[in-house]
């Protein structure tokens, strides 16, 4: 099922390209608009030969597996292990639920639930919206200060130097649809297919982003930076396990963001190759997986109840790499962005 989106004729453009260089706090985002400043796509300790790279040498990923107590509770009430797509539709919502939030404004509602519980002398009560506490302190540092989730200058650095010029884009796994998006400002008057087999992501993920964010990109015609918006962009979203999809090899770029760490290992040739079955020749691969680092850790930890319904690793950036190299493509560029590695390929 391919759904077109359907631009507002009232929706509000309230950036320019006046406001290139700018940055702000919203109270459920930050916008940035800022272009200078260093790459921040680190190419950190670099691999010159992929070929020489082993397991043995690298190790395995680290796999999160504190679980969600909804999963638990579904799967004692059902007698089975909770379905792939069922833990994908809970994780949809739960995680949507945060985009949509307030973090500021829940911490504060929070706190005062605990004051409550503290005074009743409900002191397991009082742990529980301490941690609720703990987790909106750990969302506003991580989505709206540091901008960690988005990471718009981020995703800019890396998508940077690709040879393409109104590009065709087929996002796997596209939940918000938010990198497309930012591919589609920075090569624009191309068009983008969105693809996630939980319709909620139409309108609960994609259809709920902000439609006045706007994006930073290029105008083709000078070369100089320009804003762009969501309605402004030539994009469908289509509905459909990624395993049953009919198109030919016809995407200039092929992009997933979090979707490799979902798959054992014995299902990741199979992920990657849906990667390489719609690309164009010379086409180009983009993929992103969360980083292994502290952070992490600790925010699938603290999120396990909203994050944590089926399988994931977290990867170093040669983990991301290997997978690829072994699965049949050639790595141009990679390194890290704030909370995920990057890889940059084609097929070999």
């Amino acid at each position: 099922m391919a759904l077109a989106q359907k631009p507002s004729q009232l929706t509000a453009h309230p950036y320019t390209d006046a406001d290139i260089g700018r940055t702000e706090l919203m109270p459920t985002h930050r916008l940035d608009l800022r272009p200078d400043g260093p790459d921040v796509f680190y190419d950190a300790e670099p691999v010159s030969d992929w070929r020489e790279l082993t397991w043995e040498k690298i190790g395995r990923p680290y796999r999160v597996e504190r679980w969600s107590n909804e999963k638990k509770a579904w799967e004692k009430e059902h007698g089975q292990e909770m379905p792939v797509k069922t833990a994908w539709q809970h994780f949809n919502r739960n995680f949507q639920a945060l985009f949509d939030a307030s973090a500021l404004e829940a911490r504060k509602q929070t706190l005062g639930d605990m004051g409550v519980a503290l005074k009743g002398l409900d002191l397991a009560e009082a742990l529980d919206e301490a941690a609720e506490v703990a987790r909106w302190s750990l969302w506003n540092k991580i989505h709206r200060i540091e901008d960690a989730v988005w990471d718009p200058r981020g995703k800019r650095a890396l998508f940077q130097g690709l040879d393409v010029e109104k590009p065709n884009i087929l996002f796997l796994g596209a939940a918000d649809g938010y990198e497309a998006m930012q591919l589609m400002a920075m090569y624009p008057g191309g068009h983008a297919v969105l693809v996630d087999y939980d319709e909620y992501c139409v309108e609960g993920r994609f259809g709920a982003f902000p439609d006045s964010y706007p994006f930073l990109g290029y105008d083709p015609a000078t070369g100089s930076h320009k804003v762009y918006y969501r309605d402004q962009m030539d994009i469908d979203y289509e509905v459909s396990d990624i395993r049953d999809l009919k198109y030919g090899k016809e995407f200039d770029i092929v992009v997933s963001i979090g979707l490799l760490e979902h798959f054992p290992d014995e299902y990741k040739p199979l992920a990657l190759d849906m990667h390489r079955r719609f690309l164009k020749p010379g086409g180009y691969v983009i993929m992103t997986t969360p980083r292994v680092q502290a952070t992490s850790k600790l925010f699938y930890t603290l999120f396990a109840d909203i994050m944590n319904f089926a399988y994931r690793e977290l990867m170093d950036v040669t983990h991301l790499g290997l997978y690829a190299h072994e699965n049949g493509f050639e790595i141009l560029r990679h390194g890290r962005i704030k909370a995920h590695n990057g890889v940059v390929a084609r097929v070999r």
